[in-house]
């Protein structure tokens, strides 16, 4: 049984109205109140708040019957915006959104140094740039996230990114002393499981992504909570051991699952077979649909070390929904049924493996839906929007106001 003063009861009843709002897109004051148990008097008052605020607004709906038109509460998407910001090693990728996730700009930043210092100042002057152009809105900028390709505790301190060698920074902190945002960080993995879940697998409690691209880091949700662990760093499995005494990691250990399925290591793997001094992912496509042989064989060891891996997540977590983040694989024809293919103990159960629709987008649409979910203090948050609204790699940039 819940109970608490009236303050807290109003503020559970503000965030249960505000979910639905967001869920249904456009509800009448009558269907609030049915579909959340609050009477109408309780309904009256808290929309007259919202709308007071400026995070909900009023249509009246087109209809033919008799009688009086409905008027529909909807969200304020342009009443604020959030940063999402995916810090990787080689780009950083800004995402700006409105409050219902929708990207208005976003743009692919390539740091030429990886200095901490220096890459402070970058993500400083963005803010602070993103910061002056959400001026004209009702909020403004509301809140920075920022995914980290590395452990982050639960006090948002940085311990290790591998890539960087950055051991215990506290860049929360010392963004803060630049920028007069409402900073927030968290691991770039906890964050593409976040977006899995908020935009694509509404139906998903028990949730793995795992991204293989520069690294392997895993995001896992159970019961529909992000599960973090104890100091915040759950789900480093591309540290896990698959090959003992295998190659040397920069973690320290040797035999890491990401030294055999992270994209980097494939590519260099596969560019020493091929005598090339480098692969890319354009060279990835072209080898795979000429069917080079030395590609495809290439291949075949990589989903047999990927199944290794799988196997034993599957095996720790039992989870309903397994999210793959990879560009190669979204390349590479059948690779869902040659990954089964290759689960075959009977101890290992799931529901579904898929790959991933948001790709190398997926850790700033999920830190714009924290965001968010924090700013409106909505318990759960579901969003929808269409493909062509996921952001490219190109900059797109729409009119940032304080209108519907």
């Amino acid at each position: 049984m819940v109970t608490g003063d009236g303050a807290y009861i109003k503020k559970i009843n503000r965030s249960v109205i505000l979910q639905r709002i967001i869920e249904q897109g456009m509800i009448s004051r009558a269907d609030l109140s049915k579909q959340t148990g609050l009477n109408k008097a309780t309904i009256s008052v808290q929309v007259a708040n919202l709308l007071e605020e400026d995070l909900i607004y009023e249509t009246q709906q087109e209809h033919n019957a008799i009688g009086r038109r409905p008027i529909m509460l909807s969200i304020n998407r342009k009443a604020g915006y959030v940063l999402g910001i995916d810090l990787d090693y080689t780009k950083i990728q800004y995402t700006l959104s409105d409050l219902l996730g929708y990207p208005v700009h976003s743009e692919i930043f390539t740091p030429k140094k990886d200095n901490y210092q220096e890459i402070v100042h970058i993500l400083a002057r963005q803010i602070n740039k993103y910061d002056k152009e959400s001026t004209d809105s009702r909020y403004g900028l509301v809140g920075v996230m920022i995914g980290i390709h590395g452990t982050v505790n639960i006090d948002e301190h940085i311990n290790f990114v591998p890539k960087f060698q950055w051991h215990h920074k506290n860049l929360k902190a010392d963004l803060q002393k630049e920028v007069n945002v409402n900073i927030s960080i968290e691991n770039s993995a906890n964050l593409s499981a976040y977006a899995e879940s908020v935009y694509k697998h509404h139906q998903s409690d028990n949730l793995l992504a795992i991204n293989l691209s520069s690294g392997i880091g895993a995001g896992i949700i159970i019961d529909g909570e992000l599960h973090k662990g104890y100091h915040g760093y759950a789900g480093e499995m591309g540290h896990m051991i698959i090959s003992p005494g295998g190659k040397a990691c920069r973690c320290g250990n040797h035999g890491c699952w990401e030294m055999y399925n992270s994209e980097p290591s494939l590519f260099a793997q596969l560019a020493e077979k091929l005598n090339r001094s480098t692969i890319t992912h354009q060279d990835m496509r072209k080898l795979i649909a000429n069917q080079d042989p030395t590609t495809l064989e290439q291949m075949d060891t990589y989903i047999d070390y990927l199944s290794i891996g799988l196997n034993n997540t599957i095996n720790l977590y039992n989870p309903e929904t397994i999210v793959l983040n990879c560009e190669v694989l979204q390349m590479y024809p059948n690779i869902i049924d040659k990954i089964e293919a290759k689960l075959t103990s009977n101890m290992s159960q799931y529901r579904e493996i898929t790959l991933s629709e948001l790709g190398s987008k997926a850790c700033g649409m999920g830190a714009n839906a924290l965001a968010i979910q924090r700013f409106l203090e909505v318990p759960e948050l579901f969003l929808t929007i269409t493909e062509d609204h996921i952001p490219s790699g190109s900059t797109s940039e729409m009119n940032v106001g304080s209108g519907q």
